[in-house]
């Protein structure tokens, strides 16, 4: 048996005659065996008579089944073309180039074989010679999953990048991304250009520190050296050199790619909207005010306040109420703070409204607030004056009915504006705290008679009277 290897070849041997001719059958099974992954021996028809398979393969098993079989029978329905195509090539020229054939495998991957199909001269038969591609088809969708894994982590982060990048732009507050090295800016937004009353092109690349007066510098310069060297957030006054604008600079690290950067947000101190942060008159007499004062922007977020609202909030700085809104604080209830917002928006003032203040540490005090609206060029502001009222005298409230025919008169404008079932709900809960209180007043502050004379359980009770605002002394039962 003398085969003619010339398929795909630079060049064929010499002298075949001499090189190969004493091999015998045995041999050159051999030999075909060594070289091949899948080797079949087919007749003209393609049926396959024998065949060779190599002990790394899987499914000795079922590829012993395909003799006897049409070769075109043993695979997969876009590979039979590729088939009949080597078929055709082999018996008119002796010989095929390489092409891929897949073998469907039961509950398993497709069995990839490159193959190279030759006619055994001076035979009918032919010999398929093949190639497992398994390996090089598990590296492909291996990097095909890496593609689709790293195109989605891309596309997330860009999502992620153009949130943020929204979220920069349209910020009301002026943000500056600062070079931690050379201290020019990187990146600043609308809000940040129109403090400085600069275009873009003009203030990227350029030094922040020049942007303020010559007042400002030093200490500007100072603050970003603090942040850059302690890592720690830091904050001064400055006065921008372009207006005369009096701004607080609140400035933060960060790294990104190995640099390091400076965030930085200004903040207006003094204007038309808010109180200024100087030692002005003005300022210092409003903070030495016994009642509670406070100034809140257009969606009610806290700018400024005096000590004395810091004392009824339980908060221990300015700092940490700025930017809050003011309802976290005030109001008994959400409806309590709408209502006070309607009022607001027919009148532009509302005088002694009846309400309370929750404590930041769950403590509870009945007062009066009195509201004022002022359109200024920055926008609406609202000042709210706060005052602790004594507890008056249940039998008074009821018997008069002035407070009650009040809050009748508060609830009866929300109509049309609220939902029934909040308005019902704070109507139930003004009417049960009364019932409370009127009990506590007939009992003389007797908790366990109290709790018997609204048929209540003592637990009931004393979890009401939390709620309200109203538990006192822890021990206020009488025996």
């Amino acid at each position: 048996m003398q085969a003619s290897f010339t398929a795909s070849l630079g060049r064929k041997f010499n002298v075949p005659e001499r090189s190969f001719g004493g091999l015998d059958a045995t041999s050159t099974a051999k030999l075909i065996a060594a070289t091949a992954d899948l080797a079949l021996i087919l007749d003209r028809d393609g049926i396959i008579e024998d065949i060779s398979i190599s002990s790394s393969h899987n499914f000795p098993d079922m590829l012993e089944g395909w003799i006897g079989q049409p070769w075109v029978d043993t695979v997969s329905i876009e590979s039979r073309p590729k088939v009949e195509e080597m078929l055709e090539a082999s018996l008119a020229n002796n010989t095929s180039g390489y092409r891929q054939i897949n073998h469907p495998i039961p509950g398993s991957f497709d069995l990839p074989i490159k193959y190279m199909l030759h006619r055994l001269e001076g035979e009918e038969r032919m010999i398929a010679l093949g190639h497992d591609q398994s390996a090089v088809a598990q590296l492909q969708q291996r990097l095909v999953e890496t593609q689709q894994s790293v195109e989605r982590e891309y596309s997330r982060l860009r999502l992620a990048e153009t949130r943020y990048r929204l979220l920069f732009q349209i910020v009301r507050e002026p943000v500056l991304i600062i070079d931690g090295t050379s201290y020019k800016i990187r990146e600043a937004n609308p809000a940040a250009l129109d403090t400085f009353n600069d275009a873009e092109k003009k203030i990227i690349g350029r030094s922040f520190v020049g942007r303020f007066d010559s007042q400002s510098k030093a200490a500007v310069e100072g603050l970003l050296d603090e942040v850059r060297s302690e890592g720690k957030s830091a904050e001064i006054n400055a006065i921008v050199e372009s207006n005369g604008e009096k701004v607080r600079i609140y400035a933060s690290s960060f790294r990104q790619g190995g640099q390091f950067y400076i965030l930085a947000r200004l903040e207006p101190t003094a204007g038309d909207h808010g109180l200024s942060e100087s030692n002005s008159s003005l300022s210092v007499l409003i903070d030495k005010m016994p009642d509670a004062f406070a100034v809140t922007d257009a969606d009610q977020r806290i700018i400024s306040a005096n000590s004395a609202f810091l004392d009824l909030v339980q908060m221990p700085d300015v700092s940490r109420v700025k930017g809050q809104p003011i309802h976290r604080w005030l109001g008994r209830t959400e409806i309590d703070f709408r209502l006070m917002m309607n009022a607001l928006k027919e009148q532009d003032v509302v005088s002694r409204f009846a309400t309370a203040v929750r404590g930041e540490y769950g403590v509870s005090e009945e007062l009066e607030t009195s509201i004022v609206a002022v359109d200024t060029n920055g926008g609406p502001c609202y000042g709210y004056s706060l005052r602790r009222v004594p507890q008056r005298n249940l039998g008074e409230v009821v018997g008069g009915k002035t407070g009650l025919q009040h809050s009748v008169e508060q609830l009866s404008q929300l109509v049309g504006r609220v939902p029934l079932k909040d308005i019902v709900r704070e109507t139930t809960d003004m009417i049960e705290r009364m019932c409370i209180e009127a009990a506590l007043e007939l009992t003389e502050d007797n908790r366990a008679s109290a709790a018997d004379v609204l048929g209540l359980s003592r637990q009931s009770l004393y979890v009401k009277l939390r709620r309200f605002g109203l538990q006192g002394s822890e021990n206020g039962d009488k025996k």
